[in-house]
């Protein structure tokens, strides 16, 4: 077939840098050896059906390695031809070109996109914790209806659709078991694990317990999953000891690694005599049992207002406020006509509850800005509705003493509510009670100092400016209010505010703020074996005296059996250098735990007690809010109209919401692959392949 001056080769769609300057002249374009014979090559005229390119004889010709500027084009295959209308259509006309373009064709099987497909719709359903039962049938007929035909392969017969329960429950399984495996993989080669235990009862009344774990990646990076939810009969420390036990054997995690124990503190966990943390400990006494921080933080809170009359009745008025508005939709018709003709918005009274742990904080935060609101909306209730609830709420919050307190609480809160956020903090291990509860005791003592005196800028220091505002409080007459509730009589001035002030200090502030720092110190002075951990930080290395730091030693290898003392001590001796002058001594003890516990760093090499010592660290659980986390999700998940969804199909459920990755990155070939391990009615129809036959 001749070509005439000006049509493409086929080496010029395959290799162009052969004739990528040489314009139209044809010998240019040609590779050498074949210029001259492409020039004496007589013309012929084109066929009408035959496009403008034509083929040189690959059949017969030799492509050379070189081009004419001596580079090597053996290699440059030019894959954008493919694209070109003319070159595909020339290309299916000749004797070769069907298992060239086939080559390059991708391979699509419509029962396996079919299944894939599924499996996808599914897995959104429940990512986004959707009643999947009843909606993933529905969800395929969406999909067919915009247009995905490839769902008709899933119905078989007249018997088979891929759409029963007893197959969702299935491909359910088949999910949670994809995301489970590599995190059990994980959890097997960490040198360390810790575990979080809670239990609750869902919405069926059913006792569920919870169980969430810790652990450490290979680069030395902590993570916390979600590892199982398992009903219980009862609540009793036998059962849940059993259950856990259970659990651990099922998932193949070595029981030698578990070194923390996170619990809530009820007194099913921390029994001296048969609690469950006193039963694990007995079969495993290398355990660390942990009282939750963020529990005992709320019982420090708890405990100083209940140890200080006033706060007491202040914390239940705060609560009896949200009862009275949020109870009736007329109060607070007239609470947000209040807040608007004094130009607040977005005004609501907040719940306080226990159960919360940052909620009084947000209440005493919301109620400061907005008590004028407040007191006009119960002023208006007492006048013209004579209600005796808001005249007695009215009569005990248009008080001084109550406005004080409310500013009081205002200062403190912050402070234990930024505590609060750290020990939530998924994360979080023992060096934040080292650090920051020193912190926050710190700053509460301040505020007791100051006295008179609070710092500028605090809610203290602006009390008497707000009483005075005649723009908002000081409508109101608080200082009239609390002559006449406490003296019998009416007075004003500063000089009163002063001894108001004066009676609150004395009565109120000092015990409160005394109070909350004995709690503190309480609560979270004593570590026990987690103070010792302070060994691994560069301070504990600089101490002239290594009399602590040895001691604190010895305390981990006793604990943690069997670890050498010896070799304990011999490591720090060496790795005491790195702390001091070497490439550690500018690096905090976080930095330099997770330098110990990498395995691809040479340090977990050359100290692999120490490394062990760091990962025990890292890995102990400080509280259980990953468990309430996993509790709130289970609630999302089993509602009312979900009641049925119990036992490891629950369980499935909360692995995917909580540890499953975004709908966009989750494995789906790997699910099919296991999908197909059973025999399955469905069968590739083009041709047989390994995967379903």
């Amino acid at each position: 077939m001749s070509r005439r001056k000006g049509q493409k080769t086929l080496d010029y769609y395959f290799f162009p840098s052969w004739g990528s300057n040489a314009g139209d002249d044809e010998t240019a374009r040609s590779p050498p050896g074949q210029a001259e014979s492409i020039a004496s090559k007589p013309t012929e005229p084109r066929l009408d059906d035959e496009p403008e390119l034509v083929s040189a004889d690959v059949s017969t010709s030799e492509q050379p390695a070189a081009s004419r500027d001596g580079k090597d084009r053996s290699s440059e295959f030019n894959l954008n031809c493919l694209g070109d209308p003319k070159f595909r259509g020339w290309l299916y006309k000749t004797e070769y070109g069907h298992s060239v373009t086939a080559a390059f064709e991708p391979v699509v099987v419509i029962e396996h996109e079919a299944v894939v497909g599924a499996f996808k719709c599914l897995y959104w359903l429940v990512k986004h914790e959707i009643a999947h039962h009843t909606n993933y049938p529905a969800l395929l007929e969406l999909a067919d209806l915009l247009g995905c035909d490839y769902f008709a392969k899933l119905k078989i017969g007249k018997s088979t659709n891929y759409r029963s329960h007893r197959m969702v429950d299935e491909m359910l399984e088949i999910l949670a078991g994809v995301i489970e495996a590599p995190i059990l993989q994980d959890i097997r080669n960490s040198q360390a694990v810790g575990i979080e235990l809670d239990e609750s009862t869902d919405v069926a009344v059913i006792k569920q317990l919870d169980v969430h774990v810790r652990y450490l990646d290979k680069e030395g990076v902590l993570f916390s999953q979600f590892l199982d939810l398992v009903p219980l009969p009862d609540g009793k420390a036998d059962t849940i000891v059993t259950a856990i036990h259970k659990i651990l054997d099922q998932k193949g995690i070595p029981k030698d690694k578990i070194f923390g124990l996170g619990t809530d503190g009820a007194a099913v966990m921390t029994g001296r005599h048969n609690g469950v943390v006193k039963q694990l400990c007995d079969t495993m006494p290398w355990l660390v049992a942990v009282h939750c921080a963020a529990h005992r933080l709320a019982l420090v809170c708890r405990d100083a207002s209940e140890k200080t009359a006033y706060m007491k009745t202040f914390r239940d008025h705060l609560q009896h406020l949200h009862l009275y508005f949020c109870n009736s939709s007329n109060r607070t018709e007239v609470l947000k006509a209040a807040a608007t003709t004094l130009g607040i918005a977005n005004l609501k009274v907040k719940e306080v509850k226990d159960t919360r742990w940052l909620s009084q904080h947000q209440a005493v935060a919301n109620l400061q800005r907005n008590l004028p609101a407040v007191l006009t909306a119960l002023a208006e209730e007492v006048q013209h509705n004579k209600c005796p609830v808001a005249k007695g709420l009215y009569s005990f919050c248009a008080t001084y003493r109550f406005v004080a307190a409310l500013h009081l609480q205002a200062d403190v809160l912050p402070h234990l509510a930024r505590l609060s956020k750290i020990f939530q903090k998924e994360d979080v291990n023992f060096l934040a009670v080292k650090d920051q509860v020193p912190v926050t005791i710190a700053s509460i003592q301040r505020i007791k100092e100051a006295g008179h005196n609070q710092p500028p800028g605090s809610a203290l220091a602006k009390l008497h400016h707000d009483l005075n505002d005649p723009r908002g409080l000081g409508m109101f007459n608080i200082r009239a209010e609390e002559e006449r509730e406490r003296r019998g009589q009416q007075s004003s001035g500063s000089s009163d505010q002063q001894s108001f002030w004066g009676r609150f200090c004395t009565q109120v502030m000092e015990p409160y703020l005394l109070q909350l720092v004995e709690q503190l110190n309480g609560r979270f002075q004593e570590l026990h074996i987690l103070g010792a951990f302070s060994v691994l930080s560069p301070q504990a290395a600089r101490k002239l005296d290594q009399d602590v730091p040895v001691s604190q030693l010895k305390t981990l290898a006793k604990k943690f059996h069997p670890m050498d003392e010896q070799t304990l001590l011999e490591e720090w001796s060496s790795f005491r250098e790195h702390l001091t002058t070497g490439i550690l001594k500018d690096k905090n003890q976080m930095d330099v735990m997770k330098e110990l516990t990498s395995q691809y760093d040479e340090l977990s090499q050359l100290y692999p007690c120490l490394s062990k010592l760091a990962a025990i660290g890292l890995t102990i659980p400080l509280s259980s809010v990953n468990c309430e986390r996993d509790f709130s999700t289970m609630n999302r998940v089993k509602t009312d109209l979900r009641n049925r969804l119990q036992g490891e199909h629950l369980g499935d459920c909360l692995k995917i919401s909580i540890n499953g990755p975004p709908v966009g990155n989750f494995p789906y070939q790997e699910a099919m692959e296991q999908f197909f391990q059973k025999p399955r009615k469905i069968k590739c129809s083009n041709q047989p392949c390994s995967l379903c036959s």
